[in-house]
């Protein structure tokens, strides 16, 4: 085939090429490796996806050259070009994906089980030959297996829990089932043998955990207490579960960033509540009560401060003080609200302030820092810059951070580090007391535990 006319045939948007990838399509494995080739091609002016379309439609003619592909890509963009069309060819039985499970090259490995989930509802016939697949030397393709395991459901749970009692699997594919069992129906998903061991392990690392600095990204309140059946009725949490500091930050990461459909409520149904921490106790994550009431408002923006002020200011009746604080990792919002005695002295938005302004008084916590929302340096300060030019850029913002003696800008963790406990600071130093302890919202206590499985 001239691969001048094809490219030129090829070139132009997605509406102008369709008769020209119908009629390729047409041509069926005679034109497979004339349309790899421009798929490969990352100078062509064809855009990928369009040669990927007719590869995907010619279906299982092109498995095999695009297997090839995808293990012989001289860079990543071409193997995930290629990996991209494999995983989505248009074949009516799985069973043709079957072979490259062994495939010697773990990227193809992985692609076949992204078809196998993808066809969750033909796929469960090859429950058992998926099986394997949860022991893979690599870490990528294992995960890649438990994803399709979930997508099959409750229909593969007969199998796994099987393997699960079957030493002669071999430990890597027994963990593998344990994980999937999990991802299909959380921990009510394990039998009570499994639970049982799971227990028995978060008794064993509970014995001598060290702290760690946990990952901040949503939110969390802060109380001065030892007492954790008082924080749990306070919250009305029910079923508290003992685990370990590492399980819990898994958990609230986990649930605070839950695509989870299959689960109506899987932001909201558990909280991890910490270990008295330099006698503090802390609850992250979102319950039931407050994640409603926003969710129904109208302006969400109104309706987040509102349960927050509300809920700082019934804990501190309760504990003489309270504190809520929030981050995330995907910008740079930062928020914190300060509750003495039955009132707020002090609630914080970076985003609201940059908004709005700040209006409220500032907190004694907040000396010697810029707030979020502030900007130390001269309006003039960058005008000769290149801010495309990071090291640059960077060059004259420490040079001028220190020249005109600007303040660090303080975030959540920086008040509450001077207030309480900074989260993301935990360390052998931390003093502890108690044990941390999943526990379920109202909405846990209906629908259960989120689905995944947690490390211990």
């Amino acid at each position: 085939m001239d691969m001048e006319l094809l490219t030129e045939s090829l070139s132009g948007s997605w509406d102008s090429t369709r008769s020209a990838r119908d009629a390729l399509v047409g041509q069926g494995a005679a034109v497979v490796g004339a349309v790899l080739d421009v798929l490969r091609d990352e100078q062509s002016p064809v855009d990928w996806t369009v040669s990927a379309d007719v590869l995907c439609r010619i279906g299982e003619p092109a498995l095999l050259p695009l297997a090839h592909a995808v293990a012989s890509a001289d860079s990543p963009e071409i193997e995930r070009r290629a990996g991209w069309a494999l995983a989505r060819l248009k074949v009516e039985d799985p069973a043709a994906y079957e072979p490259l499970l062994d495939h010697p090259h773990p990227q193809v490995r992985s692609d076949a089980l992204f078809a196998f989930q993808t066809r969750a509802e033909t796929a469960v016939r090859f429950v058992d030959r998926l099986i394997p697949s949860l022991g893979d030397p690599e870490r990528e393709v294992r995960h890649r297996a438990v994803q399709a395991f979930k997508a099959i459901g409750t229909a593969s749970v007969p199998s796994l829990r099987r393997v699960r009692r079957m030493p002669a699997s071999g430990p890597r594919v027994r963990a593998g089932a344990l994980e999937a069992l999990a991802a299909i129906a959380g921990p009510e998903g394990l039998d009570s043998t499994d639970q049982d061991a799971w227990r028995r392990l978060t008794a064993i690392k509970l014995r001598d955990e060290v702290p760690d600095g946990m990952h901040l990204c949503g939110s969390w309140y802060a109380v001065p207490t030892t007492d954790q059946d008082a924080v749990l009725e306070a919250f009305d949490l029910g079923s508290p579960q003992p685990v370990t500091l590492r399980t819990g930050a898994a958990a609230w990461n986990q649930d605070h960033h839950a695509w989870d459909r299959t689960h109506p409520h899987a932001a909201c149904a558990r909280v991890f509540v910490s270990p008295a921490l330099h006698g503090w106790t802390l609850v992250f994550g979102d319950a039931s009560q407050g994640t409603h009431r926003v969710e129904d408002a109208d302006e969400e923006g109104e309706a987040l401060p509102l349960v927050v002020r509300e809920r700082c200011t019934d804990l501190s009746r309760r504990f003489g003080s309270a504190q809520w604080y929030g981050m995330s990792c995907g910008d740079g919002w930062t928020a914190w609200c300060i509750a003495e005695d039955g009132e707020v002295v002090r609630h914080y938005d970076a985003e609201d302030a940059e908004e709005n302004g700040d209006e409220e008084p500032s907190h004694p916590a907040e000396a010697g820092y810029l707030l979020p929302h502030e900007d130390g340096f001269p309006e003039d300060a960058f005008d000769d810059v290149d801010i495309s030019d990071s090291e640059a850029f960077t060059t004259r913002y420490n040079q001028l951070k220190e020249e005109l003696k600007i303040p660090d800008t303080c975030y959540a963790n920086d008040i509450a580090a001077r207030l309480s406990v900074d989260p993301g600071a935990l360390g052998a130093h931390t003093t502890t007391s108690g044990r941390g302890v999943l526990a379920l919202t109202a909405c846990g206590r209906e629908h259960g535990h989120p689905t995944g499985a947690l490390p211990v």
